[in-house]
């Protein structure tokens, strides 16, 4: 899929941790550009460096080697937001807090800020739960604020870490499809990780795919189903399975790989 420009261009990253055991290698020569606009997933076998690269890309990490550039359009903007997989809402604070929380602290005016939030708090289907405390929403209520939030706060880049991978399934589809509707307004550049194909299919542009430990990218699929999109339609779709079995053949032999280590080890 053609894009303008480029978000994010990593070159030659590598990442290696100092261990007991001696040097562990976790990242290895990723190259990858992200088009502006782009919703880009990763998806790879465990223990394969997804997290520890989008750590990276948050700043969180430092690679050992190689380079990360993130084209700004605004000097005013934070460079990224992230949403993990844990539940990450602050307990003390009403969801409009939440969700306003960042641009707090980029010292935007309260009216402003609550202005913006109410907004996202409306796109998520809490408007009722504006005033409420976290210990008063379900796991799922709680995800979809943690999503509010980084949008409200406007990042260049969205980060997403498996976030709704402790979820149920029909939680998960509802915050999939949630996810799509506002990213569909804001055509904000997001690095999504999942372990699920379905979930990087239903919501992605392209999809890399890493090798087993250590990780490097082993192919790029271009997803190509059009938008806007509804999840339960497309998963009827002929590309949408075709699309489904290649990607699991070519990452079901990463997934043997760490299961042959793991024997080995054992």
């Amino acid at each position: 899929m053609p894009y303008d420009s480029n978000s994010i261009v990593l070159t030659n990253i590598g990442k290696t941790f100092a261990t007991s055991r001696g040097q562990i290698t976790a990242l290895t020569d990723i190259n990858i550009a992200i088009g502006d606009g782009e919703f880009f997933s990763i998806v790879g076998p465990s223990g394969c460096g997804k997290t520890t690269l989008l750590r990276i890309l948050a700043g969180l990490d430092t690679a050992s080697c190689g380079s990360v550039d993130i084209a700004l359009k605004s000097g005013d903007r934070p460079v990224n937001s992230m949403v993990f997989q844990e539940q990450s809402v602050f307990p003390w604070m009403t969801v409009i807090d939440n969700v306003a929380y960042g641009l707090k602290l980029r010292g935007i005016p309260k009216k402003e800020r609550y202005e913006i939030a109410e907004d996202y708090i409306r796109m998520i289907g809490l408007s009722k739960f504006a005033k409420a405390y976290p210990h008063q929403l379900s796991g799922g209520m709680k995800q979809r604020v943690s999503v509010a939030r980084a949008f409200a706060n406007d990042p260049e880049i969205l980060l997403m870490d498996e976030p709704f991978g402790a979820l149920d399934e029909q939680n998960r589809i509802i915050l999939q499809q949630e996810l799509l509707r506002i990213w569909d307004l804001s055509k904000k550049t997001t690095v999504f990780i999942t372990h699920s194909i379905d979930e990087a299919l239903c919501l992605s542009d392209r999809i890399l795919i890493m090798t087993a430990h250590p990780g490097t990218v082993k192919s790029i699929v271009n997803v190509n189903l059009s938008r806007p999109r509804d999840i339960a339609a497309i998963r009827t779709t002929l590309h949408y399975n075709e699309l489904f079995q290649s990607i699991w053949l070519t990452l079901r032999e990463e997934v043997l790989k760490v299961k042959e280590l793991e024997l080995a080890d054992g």
